[in-house]
């Protein structure tokens, strides 16, 4: 009987191991398949500004939707770069970006070097404090520093939209601080011994190795300033200054209050390549830092 068992379990092996790799197969159908309809929701609104862009502008809002212009209008994304003051828009989006970009880099890495290296007795108490302000809404301080900037003479300027960045963010001292926290503190000691000060060792060791953090920091930085737009709508009133996301907004209140939304879709996708274009050549860094964050909070 145990002869006649074991012949049996042998027989029935491969088709256990067969049904197992099926339903295997299945599952992961099953997951790409839905993986692929979440894309392809996600997608949509993008794929409609595309079409949007190029369509005459009595087929933009039909029912059903027309996906496919029956004539293409190329000309919109001429007059984007020639009716619509399209480049003084950028040139003062990054000015904005640049400065900010610089501010919060330099801020964040400071900080978060003092808080991982220098030990005292405030060390703890001062880092749940700086970590507590991630608590506090924006829209709570919004109004006290605006109060402040109009005393300062800052207002119509750039300087709301920049200086606050000089004062890093709490949840990039945080990744910072923690990644500086597992590098050994014996490289600092051997740098001592050739003669560095604390700051070469922060710019030739320590920064060098929290290059993936620098990075996703970078990409936030430039994506929230980029993009931003409740600071301009707030502190900028001459048009002549307004950056990329004001200059759309504005095109939402054409003459008569006529809107030209084609030229409104174009000039939003013109604005979203640069952030594409940073996402796609940061994003062995961007992942990378993402993972090392994760792994820092748990």
């Amino acid at each position: 009987m145990s002869r006649n068992n074991a012949a049996a379990t042998e027989k029935g092996t491969p088709v256990r191991r067969q049904s197992t790799k099926l339903m295997r197969n299945v599952r992961l159908m099953l997951r790409y398949a839905v993986l692929t309809m979440g894309a392809i929701l996600f997608l949509l609104p993008l794929i409609w500004t595309i079409s949007g862009s190029l369509k005459p502008p009595g087929e933009i809002f039909t029912v059903p939707i027309r996906w496919i212009p029956s004539d293409f209008q190329w000309d919109t994304y001429v007059r984007l770069f020639s009716v619509f003051p399209f480049w003084i828009y950028v040139k003062n989006t990054l000015i904005i970006v640049a400065f900010a970009l610089i501010g919060q880099l330099a801020s964040s890495v400071l900080v978060a070097y003092g808080f991982a290296r220098f030990r005292h007795r405030l060390n703890g108490p001062l880092f749940i404090l700086v970590l507590s302000t991630m608590m506090i809404p924006g829209q709570v301080t919004m109004i006290p520093q605006y109060l402040i900037y109009k005393e300062l003479s800052w207002i119509d300027t750039y300087l709301p939209l920049i200086v606050p960045n000089y004062f890093a963010a709490a949840i990039n001292i945080f990744l910072l601080r923690q990644f500086m926290l597992t590098i050994p503190k014996e490289l600092d000691e051997s740098a001592k011994i050739d003669g560095a000060n604390s700051f070469g060792i922060l710019v030739r060791i320590i920064m060098p190795m929290c290059l993936p953090i620098l990075v996703t920091i970078g990409i936030w930085t430039i994506n929230s300033n980029w993009n931003d737009f409740m600071g301009p709508l707030i502190y900028l009133s001459t048009p002549e200054k307004y950056t990329l996301q004001m200059g759309i907004y504005n095109l939402n209140a054409g003459r008569q209050g006529l809107t030209d939304y084609g030229l409104m879709f174009a000039a939003s996708l013109v604005t979203l390549l640069p952030s594409l274009l940073l996402f796609a050549f940061g994003q062995k860094y961007f992942m990378s830092g993402i993972k090392i964050g994760g792994a820092l909070k748990g």
